[in-house]
């Protein structure tokens, strides 16, 4: 092809990933390097820990990162001047001196590039059947509401952790937005809602997630995108893809900076691709009638390259 304007390579551009590692599976930054990689960014990884599988199994072995050893790792990037960094990821952490760290980071490494973005996912837990429970200590909470969340850029909780972060329930659309409108205040200019429990139009095989995008125009006004993404549930339980998804939303807020619609179709429809081939896949593995394991049911990452690349989009995104 011709090399036109169009041509151009993009800048540069890094990211700084601290979350888990597993040997074997994907989840955390096994998660969330190759996606990122296949749609051209540097990615710098710090594993938070390194287990041999996910805690899903029934095995896991494995050691954990604590902040002073982050710290030091940092230290060292610092020390050669190669902590310049565009992008901050994180996601699943247990414990709150590494959390406060990863704070202490962000905001140097914001001093360094006044347009770095940070990309939090909060994890702190979920619902089953209605009921809402946290999966990590209850002590993060204050501290993802009190000191992450105001430094980060763009979140991505659940309706769980969207509601546990603003002391509100969610019981309706209009109520989500009211809650999607008090995270911005706390901070980020973006926030998605990635699962709910809320009825979506399209009936009860499909699962909502909303998004909302706040700018702040030239002259000072502020101006709010909204959008809710309707994407079929598939049945089965998947680990890893929360971080799939933070990391795949990252690349393409990154390319449509000021479309969320767009930037949501293409995560959740690539999302999509990879976990209907996973469960054909696991499915086929564990034969007829029986039910998947974990090791089945690990994502088919490598197999779904051409889909993270370029997703056709089977999931559109409605303006509200």
């Amino acid at each position: 092809r011709a090399g036109g304007a169009a041509m151009e390579p993009e800048r540069e551009c890094r990211v700084l990933s601290i979350q888990s590692h597993v040997v074997r599976g994907y989840v955390g930054n096994k998660a969330a390097t190759f996606p990122l990689q296949v749609l051209g960014f540097e990615v710098d990884t710090v594993n938070s820990v390194q287990f041999s599988n996910h805690t899903g199994y029934a095995h896991w072995k494995g050691q954990v990162l604590n902040s002073d050893e982050l710290h030091e790792l940092y230290e060292g990037l610092k020390l050669n001047k190669v902590n310049r960094y565009d992008y901050v990821l994180t996601g699943y952490t247990r414990d709150t001196s590494f959390l406060a760290m990863v704070v202490d980071i962000v905001q140097e490494l914001k001093q360094q590039n006044s347009n770095l973005v940070y990309v939090c996912d909060p994890v702190m837990g979920d619902k089953w059947n209605g009921e809402g429970s946290m999966y990590v200590p209850k002590d993060l909470l204050p501290v993802y509401r009190d000191k992450v969340v105001p430094v980060a850029d763009i979140i991505t909780p659940n309706q769980f952790e969207a509601e546990i972060l603003t002391g509100r329930k969610i019981h309706t659309e209009k109520e989500a937005l009211e809650v999607m409108d008090m995270l911005h205040a706390m901070g980020p200019e973006t926030v998605v809602i990635t699962s709910s429990d809320l009825q979506a139009p399209l009936g009860n095989d499909y699962l909502i997630a909303l998004g909302s995008h706040r700018k702040t125009k030239a002259d000072g006004t502020k101006m709010t995108q909204r959008i809710r993404v309707e994407s079929p549930k598939v049945d089965a339980v998947f680990v890893g893809t929360g971080d799939l998804f933070a990391a795949m939303l990252l690349a393409w807020t990154h390319k449509h900076p000021n479309n969320l619609k767009v930037a949501c179709e293409k995560t959740v429809s690539a999302m999509q691709h990879v976990l209907q081939r996973t469960i054909k896949s696991a499915k086929a593995q564990a034969g007829e009638g029986n039910k998947p394991n974990s090791a089945q049911l690990e994502l088919r990452m490598v197999q779904s390259k051409k889909d993270i690349e370029n997703p056709e989009i089977i999931v559109k995104a409605t303006v509200l």
